[in-house]
């Protein structure tokens, strides 16, 4: 596309009090880019003409102008699907920071998780400069040290990793972060982005990525601070954001809520191919956060979701415990830790052939860690305590004592038959309660006790056969947990790697197990024939 004429240009509503869109500026550095020329595919050798969305945030980066006349923006935030143009334009602004932006020494880094992922905005740009006559006679480019020279100013574009790096020396002019949700931790960016740049008069910090997985990295920090200022939550004037994304409760096999998503359909990623993808994904439901993630930009629990939400929230009719007053029940207890959540469960097995396996579970905090907790997590466990679905007892640690009669008192109403615990956990409790009347019965946690009702509850969940009650604290654990499977293809819940408490699924698990080989009535499974489908 060509370039918009000012007057037809809408400048950013960011822009802070006393600055304004300077026209002139804007139009050089959109003329800076569309001189260069696209590297792969069915574009190369094409000149490098901006896509809509692209020229709106080249336009507002480096036409926003304060009134001492430098760059209003010193940060931006870009996060988009794959295949969307990123790695080309973010190659296109580390060369206009390295040879157009009027700067003398320059120092632009392009930064990323690994040196080989640092590389690929590295090869696009030095790709540019080769298919640039008037830029290959001004730019030296040294390909064994991923580096690029500018000589007229003597400035230079240098690829860093978060496996190497010196955190001494900078005096940076431009940051280009590619894949920012890849960084193992935040020292790379820490050290690129603090105070380093506070020489220059206007540096730029350029972060372009695709939603992650990990709530508690750099990336998500970045994200909800962009999504804070997009929603007026937050005021940072020199903070740009762009989020292209699909809404957590959107449909995502619809090519309406693709388009919203991916700016650039149908340019540089044929609708086809996400619909090919889409397809796929509904045919195998492991494949559906990988979806989401790449295609629709959304930041899942995971990168391997064991149970897809959809199917669990597909079993969520209501729960009424005096309907089961009386009823033959069986336990899971995992205690977890003293400072921790514990997790009670009792499953119901089906009266009739046609009826579903009803799940109702109880959870405990320690009362003193609740507001800990909160503002620590960012998980709404006050909430949960004021709406009845989690209970805390007294103290800093969980009372075990508690928790005993509360059990006690549910063997009153229902005919808990059996208990399942975790051998290494609770010991101490599983005694108590033998000798309050209960049988208990020491669970392992490893693949040869827990893969067979694992998978059991998977083939509940999707036959429909599972009743829980839409109970939103078990919900939230179940969306949080991932699998390990070994060569034999059996499976156990992860808690190292799940990325919150999954102990509540532990506990229905244990108790599934035990209502299954007294009382269940369980099928053939499409495990006993195939693998789990993880991803």
């Amino acid at each position: 596309m060509t370039s918009r004429s000012a007057t037809r240009y809408q400048p950013t509503r960011f822009m802070a009090e006393g600055s304004h869109y300077d026209a002139r500026r804007a139009d050089y550095a959109v003329a800076f880019i569309q001189a260069l020329k696209h590297t792969k595919g069915r574009w190369a050798g094409k000149s490098f003409d901006l896509i809509g969305w692209q020229e709106k945030i080249i336009r507002d980066l480096f036409g926003t102008i304060k009134a001492d006349g430098y760059r209003q923006f010193t940060t931006a935030y870009v996060e988009i699907p794959k295949k969307q143009g990123k790695s080309e334009l973010a190659a296109a602004v580390a060369l206009l920071l390295t040879c157009a932006d009027g700067e003398e020494r320059a120092e632009v880094y392009g930064c990323a998780a690994d040196r080989q992922q640092a590389s690929i905005v590295f090869e696009v740009a030095a790709d540019m400069i080769r298919m640039s006559p008037a830029l290959a006679k001004r730019v030296k480019i040294l390909s064994s040290q991923k580096r690029i020279v500018y000589k007229p100013t003597n400035s230079f574009y240098q690829v860093l990793s978060a496996e190497a790096y010196s955190k001494h020396g900078f005096n940076i002019s431009g940051v280009v972060f590619d894949e920012l949700h890849t960084q193992p931790n935040r020292a790379l960016f820490d050290v690129m982005t603090k105070g380093s740049g506070d020489a220059r008069t206007q540096p730029l910090y350029f972060l372009i990525t695709t939603a992650g997985t990990d709530i508690h990295s750099i990336c998500f920090e970045q994200h909800q601070k962009a999504l804070d200022i997009l929603e007026g939550k937050k005021v940072d004037p020199t903070f740009y954001p762009v989020v292209y994304g699909a809404g957590a409760d959107e449909d995502w096999t619809s090519e309406e809520v693709w388009r919203k998503a991916n700016p650039s359909l149908d340019i540089t990623v044929p609708v086809d191919k996400v619909q090919a993808a889409c397809e796929s994904a509904k045919q195998n439901p492991a494949e559906e956060n990988t979806f989401r993630q790449l295609r629709l930009n959304q930041w899942v629990k995971q990168s391997v979701r064991w149970m897809p939400m959809h199917t669990w929230n597909s079993n969520q009719n209501p729960v009424d415990l005096s309907d089961l007053e009386g009823r033959v029940c069986y336990g899971g207890l995992d205690l977890a830790s003293t400072t921790d959540i514990t997790a009670f469960v009792l499953v119901f097995p089906p009266v009739h052939d046609d009826e579903a396996y009803v799940v109702v579970p109880w959870f405990w905090i320690p009362e003193d860690n609740l507001k800990l907790r909160v503002a620590r997590d960012h998980v709404p466990y006050d909430l949960w305590e004021k709406q009845g679905f989690l209970q805390t007892t007294e103290g800093n640690v969980v009372h075990y004592g508690a928790i005993e009669a509360f059990i006690e008192e549910l063997g009153t109403r229902f005919d808990i038959r059996e208990i399942a615990f975790d051998r290494w956990g609770a010991v101490h409790m599983s005694q108590n309660l033998e000798e309050a009347g209960f049988t208990v019965i020491p669970f392992g946690q490893g693949f040869k006790d827990m893969s067979p009702p694992s998978k059991e509850l998977m083939k509940l969940a999707l036959e429909g056969r599972l009743q829980h009650g839409a109970h939103p604290v078990l919900s939230w654990m179940v969306d949080n947990i991932h699998v390990r499977t070994d060569p034999a293809g059996n499976i156990k819940p992860d808690k190292q790697k799940s990325t919150e408490k999954i102990d509540g699924v532990v506990a229905t698990i244990m108790a599934l197990d035990r209502a299954i080989r007294n009382g269940g009535t369980p099928s053939n499974s499409v495990y006993d024939t195939r693998g789990l489908l993880v991803f």
